[in-house]
């Protein structure tokens, strides 16, 4: 050993290296510095023989280690140059690490910094991880030193040192395994910590190093960093996400330990499987794949059977999505029970990325589960219930295909026993969001046995007699699903999907879901090849009638049914013309005096506008005619009698707007009139003195409308009933009304028959003549014309009389030019009127 140290030191000498050693003491920097660059020149520059260049090396070591610690910085840089260029250079790099090693822990791994400068400190890290990359098996002395440096500069606050400080630590890992498993839990700690640096490549850096320390150190650190590892695939990075994602293919993939943490690895790589870049879900997705090969050949045995007889494709798989391999979905169905009821918790967490990457993991997991998904059904619907209800949009469109799997590979006998109880117990928009979407993946067959079930359901009362838009907008999904589902097979429960269809657009608020629900029922039609939306009518109206009729007596307002009613007949069109035995039996209940003011308001104008539509509603058959005489004297004439308030007011007058609409569409004959003319007149005799000004003026309409009915078969007695009523009606307020009048009494004369004694009943006329005649010199121009016009019909009554009655007042007239034109009217009147 003297002869060695005998032997280095002629060497130092010989190349006058020993001045240069000395001035490394001296107090001048500047001295310190031209040394260790002199040194530098003379050895590593050199280029000398590597055996003279170790024995140099192992001589001038200890001082040059010493300048590590120099005040100057500028002279410590070169120290740790002149360390690092003979560290490379030399043939046993390990001679020295005696030295080297502590004099790094000393720089380095102090609970508090000692090297002040970043750079220098970057710069030691890299001469460690030369350090490593030049040794082996001897690096396993110095772990514990290692580990002590490693802990203290992953963490450093200079992100150079950070990256190279993780690189260091995985590239020890891989050198020393069987020596490295005992330390690697001690570097986890300061990895994590840098694992959410702020710096992508320092996160980047930090979650290599984790992968490879865990891979080759103590697999049991899985279960610490998994949580951390997941936060980073919400990383705004997308080489940190790619990180994790090669990270937990890896551990999947190579993982001594593995299989004991297949469930906490399965979500990190699936969930890359949906990542917004292309290049990262690819990579996830082969990387799933090659999981499930090498899985598929570790349990060969035990999967022979399945091996040999698997078929390779489904018979209804998704489109576009391409079938896992057996390895892989044999790993889904081992650790599912583990993996899902995390990601269904996770659909309910308050961050919204976290609940869209939960609801994409669990259509990845459905897509590998195939149909051992039916085994965990409940928990499953459960979670996809909650997530249908969730305010981001994403979440639900996710959790929706996720549905649509469910429907693809679960029997539906299963789901059928899961979800239409749950409906028929508290009926929700999720619920049906979740129930279309299963629909929409089935086929027709699978299906079929059970649709009639599904329908059944959607069409009770409380599933589909609902108000808020967004629950009828899922009714109607269901409706397209099945319809989608079983096109030309739908006729077996047309009935309740018509039911649903119809109970949608009589309470609907929303004119998005009146157009879809309207579109929906066009599409029930085409699927059954019916000529339109009206032969529906025809073949379902009177079946929902008569679920409807078994509770009509207990109606309110804002009873459903009494909307459906509504809907129902204002929509079916013709067909109400043959249902009318089932229909007015319900109005006339309805309408009845003893039933609230509001409903009764409802059924008369729903009354109103059929009537007014005659010919495409109640009388598209004729047959009204039969039901006219009860409609007229059970419903209306019974609803006009006078009573104290607003609300009877206005029942008063939609009454008699409804007699108005029945006489104007002509289904009342004259034979009907007269039978019930009595009763009529002194309903409407009562009308004409109303305080609601629309009563008075549809009366004056409706007697109006009497008068031209009746025409001469009118009684000469209840025409001298009606008169002194209109006369008062011409003193109105409503110049409206007044005009009205004045058409009345137009129809009124021609009335007046051969029947009507002229000279019995001369008071009556004398009476009539007088009081028409004042009206003759109103203030409005249109009531001194209509009233002409009057006259006119008047004097063929009875010319003489009229003469005489307008001589009596002529000079009274502001306006004598009329009463003129008057006296040459019935002068110019033939001689049989005149002798009359």
């Amino acid at each position: 050993m003297a002869s060695d140290e005998t032997i280095q030191t002629s060497i130092v000498q010989n190349l006058g290296l020993q001045r240069h050693i000395n001035c490394l003491t001296d107090d001048n920097r500047t001295t310190r510095r031209r040394a260790l660059d002199s040194l530098r020149k003379e050895t590593v520059e050199k280029k000398l023989e590597p055996t003279v260049l170790q024995g140099v090396f192992v001589e001038i070591l200890k001082p040059v280690l010493k300048s590590f610690s120099d005040p100057v910085e500028k002279c410590r840089e070169l120290a740790i140059q002149l360390v690092d260029g003979f560290l490379t250079s030399v043939p046993d790099p390990p001679e020295t690490l005696p030295y080297v090693i502590p004099t790094l822990v000393q720089r380095l791994g102090q609970k508090d910094i000692t090297e002040t400068s970043e750079e220098l400190r970057l710069m030691l890290v890299e001469t460690l991880t030369r350090i490593v990359d030049l040794t082996g098996q001897e690096l396993a002395v110095y772990l514990d030193d290692m580990v002590k440096i490693l802990q203290r500069t992953i963490v450093d606050p200079f992100p150079d040192v950070k990256k190279e400080s993780c690189r260091c630590a995985a590239k020890v890992a891989v050198k020393i395994p069987q020596h490295f498993t005992m330390q690697s839990e001690s570097l986890v700690k300061p990895l994590l910590i840098t694992i959410s640096h702020q710096h992508s490549k320092v996160r980047v850096a930090a979650i290599k190093a984790i992968h490879t320390c865990i891979q080759y150190g103590n697999n049991k650190n899985v279960e610490d960093v998994v949580s951390h590892l997941a936060q980073r695939l919400f990383d705004d990075s997308a080489s940190v996400r790619m990180a994790v994602t090669e990270l937990s293919g890896g551990w999947l993939l190579d993982l001594p330990d593995r299989y004991s943490f297949h469930h906490k690895l399965i979500p990190l790589l699936l969930s890359s499987v949906s990542d917004d870049v292309p290049e990262i879900a690819d990579r996830a997705m082969q990387l799933w794949r090659d999981v499930g090969n090498k899985y598929q050949q570790e349990n060969e045995e035990e999967l022979k059977d399945k091996i040999d007889f698997t078929y390779s494709k489904v018979a209804h798989f998704p489109e576009g999505e391409e079938r896992p391999n057996l390895g892989c979905r044999t790993l889904i169905f081992r650790n599912l029970s583990k993996i899902l009821p995390a990601c269904l918790h996770e659909l309910g967490d308050w961050v919204v990325n976290t609940r869209i990457k939960a609801a994409s993991l669990m259509y990845t997991l459905l897509l590998n589960s195939e149909d051992y998904t039916t085994m965990h059904m409940e928990p499953l619907l459960a979670g996809l219930y909650k997530a249908c209800a969730d305010e981001e949009k994403q979440v639900r469109n996710k959790v929706i295909k996720s549905a649509e799997l469910v429907g693809c590979f679960v029997e539906p006998e299963i789901y059928c026993q899961l979800i239409l109880p749950a409906l028929e117990r508290q009926p929700g928009a999720n619920i049906l969001m979740v129930l279309a979407a299963i629909i929409r993946g089935c086929r027709h067959e699978h299906i079929k046995t059970h649709l009639q079930s599904i329908c059944d359901t959607l069409a009770l009362p409380d599933v589909c007699r609902a108000e808020e838009p967004q629950y009828q907008y899922q009714l109607l999904s269901c409706v397209q699903a099945i319809l989608t589902v079983s096109q030309q097979g739908t006729a077996p429960y047309s009935l309740q999907l018509f039911t649903v269809l119809v109970s949608t657009m009589a309470l609907c608020r929303d004119s998005g879901v009146m157009e879809q629900a309207q579109n929906t029922l066009q599409q029930l039609a085409d699927v059954q090849a019916l000529s339109g939306v009206e032969q529906l009518y025809a073949s379902h109206t009177q079946q929902v009638l008569q679920v409807l009729q078994p509770s009509h007596t207990y109606w309110t307002t804002l009873s459903p049914e009494r909307v459906i009613f509504d809907t129902l007949l204002l929509q079916a069109g013709p067909v109400v013309g043959d249902l009318l035995p089932e229909i007015l039996p319900i109005m006339e209940t309805n309408v009845h005096p003893d039933k609230d003011h509001e409903l009764r308001l409802k059924f008369f104008t729903l009354l109103s506008k059929l009537l007014i539509n005659a010919e495409n509603t109640v009388n598209a058959t004729g047959k009204f005619g039969e039901f006219a005489l009860s409609v007229v004297q059970r419903m209306i004439l019974v609803n006009c009698v006078w009573q104290a308030g607003r609300t009877a007011g206005a029942i008063r007058t939609i009454a008699v707007s409804s007699l108005w609409a029945l006489l104007k569409s002509g289904l009342l004959s004259v034979q009907q009139a007269n039978t019930i003319i009595d009763d009529m007149l002194t309903q409407l005799v009562t009308l004409l003195d109303d305080d609601v000004q629309s009563t008075r003026l549809i009366t004056c309409r409706v007697l109006n409308h009497l008068l031209n009915l009746c025409g001469t078969t009118f009684d000469p007695d209840r025409l001298n009933k009606v008169y002194p009523e209109l006369l008062k009606r011409l003193d109105d307020n409503s110049d409206e009304i007044r005009v009205a009048v004045a058409k009345t009494f137009s129809t009124f004369f021609p009335c007046i028959g051969d029947e009507y004694d002229r000279t019995l009943y001369k008071a009556h006329l004398e009476f009539m003549f007088k009081g028409l005649l004042v009206h003759l010199d109103d203030t409005d121009e249109r009531i001194q014309q209509n009233m002409l016009g009057v006259l006119k019909q008047a004097a063929r009554v009875h010319p003489s009389l009229m003469q005489q009655e307008i001589t009596a007042v002529k000079h009274k007239h502001r306006t004598p030019k009329y009463c003129d034109e008057l006296l040459q009217h019935i002068q110019a009147l033939p001689n049989e009127t005149q002798d009359s």
